[in-house]
């Protein structure tokens, strides 16, 4: 990133003071972008206490630098890694970390806007479980900034930094009984907390920075995503809500979040080796030491931060009497793969099995969709499982040898398969952990009557030829330095240009294979039969200026729109927005939801067994045969 070449002040009047902050490095003349760092929006009395909201600041503020981060792990991010690119060739940065100093918050905003520009805002809620952090130049939030002001409907996005692992939801029954005598409601939930902690800090405190505060979208993506999920089924929105409309991408929800004596055994066995036995001695233990351990337990159900019945609303109860009447020898291959040459007889694109379930009132709009390969954020710890281990497991989780056999059967493994077991694993780990709990929440949000939009996407990541967990991130906030391909629309390309072919090793995605180099091409490069290509049996598609372009532009364009309080898309009659693959693009039928995801075999297999069966299916093969019960 280019370093920031001058200064800017905004004068705030509601809290006397002014923010000093930068020029953003794609401001121009005709664009001029301004950005405010690490502004602080809340304090943290203690460890494992909730924060309290700045209100009073010193008559300057720097706002020119990242603030400090959530202490977390030395190892690489999660969305690093799963871009594809060498660490080299990723914009480096070395954040502070400081569990009582990481509550801060940066804005990025057109220039010269006051209280009258009302302009909507957009916050963006990081995923990375217990890592990551809202100063990421990923999130970054220049491009999304320009291209609201260039077609006309200018936004204000800003990125927030809230306390993750233990330090955001550590809980216990010792943790609640501490938190009771300092005046604190409810336990755990700390980092939910500092999220809502800060949309209040937006709410009283944007205006002056143009943004309209009654118009926040809050929006993001994986466990940032699921952590959007509780918000909108917390106490706290239904009595006073803080953002007017939500974006959930590819979030990693879970049916089963314990209870408080629950995560306390579980946060007791995790640190066990720490020897702790008081609140005090955790408290005393070191922040870079508490890091290093990863953490069990993200949300607590307290019975204070969520609604009653919220898991109701939101998951189809297990009908273990409909799954046991599944025959053992029925073959359920035909519904694998979204069932591409079947399509509902029902008129209705939506099942309405359990539509008698409650739903609960005042839940904002929403956008809500998946990438077609988001399990492969496990395929590291799923790469070692062999046959014979994953059907032990499946029968130890199931205890009966009906759901067992009809979850095998339907995701084709089989006792004597030699190879593509991976593959297997990681299409029932994401049904399990991604894309059916994605149409539970989807489907619940049906019932409240509010508007509520579908999207799929499949468009490959630049880097590695397959829409991977995060992918979508890359083109929304367009800040991932790619050597695109400079190949145009397929319609368009030159006679003697092959589009998506690979090119040589030293540059996977660099310039495009001619005709004549056709006789030279590595066959070794290429990549046949991998779940890396959803087509399979084809060479890895490479993404070209013309597809990353499309797709970059259609997801800014349809969130900014959202953002402004329009219609991202029509979604009359259960129609949804396909992203890729190849550049793909637009409205399409319910019916191509069909053949782009499992639905029927969601419906046919998974609901029978239910949420909770199924999502520990999903959880113990994810973590690999290593983690068992």
């Amino acid at each position: 990133m280019i370093p920031p070449t001058s200064h800017v002040f905004l004068r705030h009047v509601t809290l006397q003071t002014a923010f000093k902050g930068i020029e953003h490095p794609l401001s121009t003349s005709d664009v001029p972008i301004y950005q405010f760092r690490g502004i602080k929006y809340a304090s943290v009395p203690a460890r494992f206490r909730q924060s309290k909201l700045c209100t009073s600041y010193p008559p300057i503020v720097d706002s020119t630098r990242y603030g400090p981060i959530c202490p977390q792990s030395s190892r690489r991010g999660v969305e690093e890694e799963l871009i594809g690119l060498p660490e080299t060739d990723l914009p480096r940065q070395n954040l502070p970390q400081d569990e009582f100093e990481c509550l801060n918050l940066n804005i990025t905003c057109p220039a010269n806007q006051n209280c009258e520009s009302r302009l909507p805002v957009m916050v963006w809620i990081h995923g990375g479980g217990n890592g990551g952090s809202g100063s990421s130049w990923m999130y970054d939030g220049g491009s999304l900034v320009q291209r609201s002001m260039c077609i006309g409907k200018p936004i204000i996005m800003i990125t927030i930094n809230y306390r993750l692992g233990y330090f955001g939801f550590a809980a216990s029954p010792s943790i609640a009984e501490d938190n009771r005598s300092a005046g604190d409601e409810g336990v755990g939930n700390y980092g939910l907390r500092d999220q809502r902690t800060a949309l209040e800090w937006v709410h009283e405190y944007i205006s002056e920075f143009g943004g309209d505060p009654t118009n926040v979208t809050l929006f993001g993506s994986s466990t940032g995503a699921a952590d959007i999920v509780h918000h909108l089924y917390s106490r706290a929105n239904k009595r006073r809500p803080l953002f007017a409309q939500a974006i959930v991408q590819s979030a990693i929800v879970n049916h089963n979040v314990p209870s408080v004596h629950a995560a306390g055994w579980q946060i007791s066995r995790a640190l066990s080796p720490l020897r702790t036995s008081t609140v005090e001695h955790l408290r005393a233990i070191r922040s870079d030491t508490l890091a290093e351990i990863p953490c069990p337990v993200r949300a607590v159900d307290d019975g204070i931060f969520f609604q009653n019945g919220w898991r109701e609303t939101l998951f189809p109860p297990a009908e273990s009497d409909e799954i046991e009447r599944i025959p053992q020898e029925r073959n359920l291959s035909a519904l694998r793969l979204g069932v591409r040459k079947l399509r509902s007889k029902s008129r209705s694109p939506h099942p309405n099995s359990w539509a008698h379930q409650p739903a609960v009132s005042g839940l904002q709009p929403l956008i809500i969709g998946d990438c077609a390969c988001d399990s492969d954020l496990w395929s590291s710890s799923t790469s070692d499982w062999a046959v014979s281990g994953v059907v032990r497991r499946l029968r130890a989780i199931c205890q009966s040898l009906n759901k067992a056999t009809a979850l095998m059967n339907a995701y084709d493994i089989a006792s004597h398969m030699t190879d593509q077991l991976q593959e297997r694993v990681l299409e029932l780990v994401e049904d399990a952990r991604i894309s059916w709990p994605t149409e539970c929440v989807y489907q619940a949000a049906l019932r409240t009557g509010q508007p509520v939009w579908r999207y799929v996407f499949d468009q490959e990541g630049p880097a590695r030829g397959v829409p991977h967990h995060m992918a979508d991130l890359i083109y929304l906030f367009d800040n991932v330095p790619l050597p695109l391909s400079p190949a145009s629309s397929p319609l368009s390309f030159a006679a003697d240009e092959l589009p998506s072919l690979p090119s040589s090793e030293s540059s996977s995605i660099g310039c495009p294979v001619t005709l004549n180099d056709i006789g030279t091409i590595d066959t070794d490069k290429f990549d046949y039969c991998s779940r890396d290509l959803p087509c399979g049996g084809w060479a890895r598609p490479i993404v070209d200026e013309w597809s990353y372009t499309r797709v970059r532009d259609a997801i800014q364009t349809r969130w900014i729109a959202f953002a402004w309080g329009e219609r991202p898309w029509d979604n009359s009659r259960g129609k949804v927005f396909v992203f890729g693959p190849e550049g793909e693009t637009g409205e399409r039928s319910a019916g191509i939801f069909e053949g782009r995801r499992r639905r029927k075999l969601w419906e046919s297999v998974l609901r029978p067994l239910g949420i909770e069966l199924v999502q520990k299916v999903g959880t113990e093969l994810s973590n690999g045969p290593g983690l068992g019960p």
